[in-house]
């Protein structure tokens, strides 16, 4: 193949590309929009947020269009038919429903921390443009990590998404906590990057491609030949693997690479903190169950050469779950500032659900007995239904707990949780709101929590059918639950009990303004989630499935 023959390729590869990648370029073409803003001081009757939120929702219809036409008609008397995968821009990318599913997840998400930054009036008109463009860059950023296909892509997504994040968590200007936080998140993240990258490297060296589908089918023919731990080949497959692993368990704030999550969320805004601890949790485990069904590959049989190294990753996996949950529950019991405390409880969260696949892959590496391919891919696709589902109830009670808490702050100008005395009296409706969306975090019925935990914990139960070890996952998941249900008590009973001190300053919310409104719509999904979980449980299934 000659020169011109490769640029004509590339050319129309592109070309067949672009429309399949809408969402992404509306974006971009937003980003570009608020920087001509800000260039041309354009702010002062065009303001950034408006900008924001219709580009924003402009791609969020076109995903729901691309999800709409991907699987109208899919499905039928024997279940759902498998969506097309397409390889977008000569296979770095992949287009399929699982893409598809968390462009919509993303966009929902962008589109109300928007409308959150609106009523609080953080950023200001002068500085929404810079804010907004670092918002959208970030999630450009998750929406690729969602869809890569290539190692390459891997490693620029995760530095797209989490450059624009170092700059908003310094985005207050003049704030020494806001500042040391950033510098802290860029030496940490930079450390992890180049931790990370010199694992892609060794792995696509080893492996001899950085695609991963053809990795896929590389690691198998590893395998025959090299299929013993003390072999050096292997030893340096699983340096590789782990080097990798650490720069995902730092996007996701995994113990023990969790230390720049509580100082970045105390030093930055609720608004950003909300942003960071569900858009980029969302974005990293996209990545991860891609990744692992990279290492997997087509052979999901115990009989596989590598099956029983893969297995030992899913129970590490497991393992590490259990102790960054145990870690996130018991360091936020001392916590005396909410955002702190929320850190820590987002710490918990992601060790639950990391649960999910760790489940999925001792899944699909178990020893075959007398399960069919079919089985064993269904159980797997309940394990990845559990974290979908998880993710998209974490969505609301994890937003709506950091938005209640940038609204109390508008107007006590305190993060403090002793701040919070006497709320219940002065403003009901944000303490109901705050009540809803921690019983919810703690996973008690019948709010959202409840529905998404049992979901993980039931994948890792049936996951243990197949290892014993993951049992013990689930008793530390389920103790874990329990003990949380301590600090986040703590905190309604200093809203519902306790008196408000001394010039403390009220605290008011009217149902049917901005405010009201956004909590309104905010936390009644997390209620809606815990008692009509069929509709989202068996899309979250059907995806699950088309991916596997």
């Amino acid at each position: 193949m000659n020169f011109s023959e490769i640029i004509s390729r590339v050319t129309d590869d592109t070309q067949k590309s672009l429309p399949l990648f809408g969402p992404e370029l509306i974006l971009i073409g937003t980003i570009v929009a608020l920087l001509l803003v800000r260039l041309f001081s354009a702010d002062r009757f065009l303001p950034g947020s408006i900008v924001a939120i219709v580009g924003t929702a402009l791609a969020l219809a076109r995903a729901a269009g691309q999800f709409y036409a991907m699987n109208n008609g899919s499905t039928g008397s024997e279940g759902p038919a498998h969506p097309a995968v397409i390889s977008l821009f000569t296979g770095l990318l992949i287009y399929d429903s699982f893409t598809v599913y968390f462009r919509i997840f993303l966009l929902l998400f962008l589109l109300f921390v928007e409308w959150l930054t609106v009523v609080t009036g953080i950023p200001d008109n002068e500085d929404a443009p810079d804010f907004y463009c670092l918002l959208l860059g970030s999630t450009l950023g998750m929406l690729l990590m969602a869809s890569a296909n290539h190692l390459l892509m891997v490693f620029l997504a995760v530095e797209m998404t989490s450059v624009p994040s170092y700059a908003m968590v310094g985005f207050l200007k003049g704030r020494k906590a806001s500042s040391e936080a950033a510098l802290k998140y860029v030496v940490y993240g930079a450390g992890a990057a180049g931790v990370m990258l010199y694992g892609i490297s060794l792995l696509s060296g080893l492996l001899g491609s950085a695609h991963l589908p053809t990795m896929a089918h590389a690691l198998v023919e590893f395998g025959q030949h090299h299929s013993h731990i003390i072999d050096p080949a292997v030893g340096t497959l699983v340096l590789a693997i782990l080097m990798i692993l650490v720069g995902v368990a730092f996007k996701l704030s995994l113990f023990p690479f969790h230390f720049w999550c509580p100082d970045a969320f105390e030093g930055a805004t609720a608004e950003v903190g909300g942003f960071l601890s569900v858009a980029s949790k969302a974005g990293a485990f996209a990545l991860l169950i891609r990744f692992c069904l990279a290492l997997v590959g087509e052979t999901r049989n115990g009989s596989a050469p590598l099956s029983e190294l893969l297995m030992n990753v899913g129970v590490g996996l497991g393992f590490l779950a259990a102790v960054t949950t145990t870690f996130g529950n018991l360091a936020a019991y001392t916590q005396k500032n909410m955002k702190r405390m929320l850190a820590y409880s987002t710490i918990a969260h992601a060790g639950y659900m990391l649960m999910a696949v760790a489940a999925m892959m001792v899944t699909l590496n178990a020893p075959v007995g007398g399960l069919t391919a079919a089985a064993r891919e269904g159980y797997a696709a309940y394990c990845v239904q559990g974290l979908l589902y998880y993710l998209a109830v974490y969505f609301f009670m994890n937003l709506g707990a950091f938005a209640i808490v940038a609204l109390i702050r508008n107007q006590t100008f305190s993060e403090e949780i002793e701040s919070y005395a006497g709320l219940a009296k002065q403003s009901p409706l944000l303490a109901v709101g705050m009540a809803i969306c921690l019983f919810s975090l703690v996973g008690l019925p019948p709010f959202g929590g409840f529905a998404g935990k049992f979901m993980v914990f039931m994948s890792v139960w049936q996951a243990g059918e197949f290892n014993s070890l993951m049992w013990i996952v689930l008793v530390v998941g389920a103790v874990n639950t329990v003990f949380s249900l301590v600090y986040y008590i703590r905190v309604l009973k200093v809203m519902f009990i306790s008196p408000a001190g001394e010039g403390a300053r009220p605290v008011t919310a009217e149902l049917f303004s901005d405010t009201g409104l956004y909590v309104a719509f905010v936390t009644a999904p997390v209620l809606a989630l815990g008692i009509f979980v069929n509709w989202l449980s068996e899309l979250t299934l059907d995806v699950a499935k088309w991916l596997l």
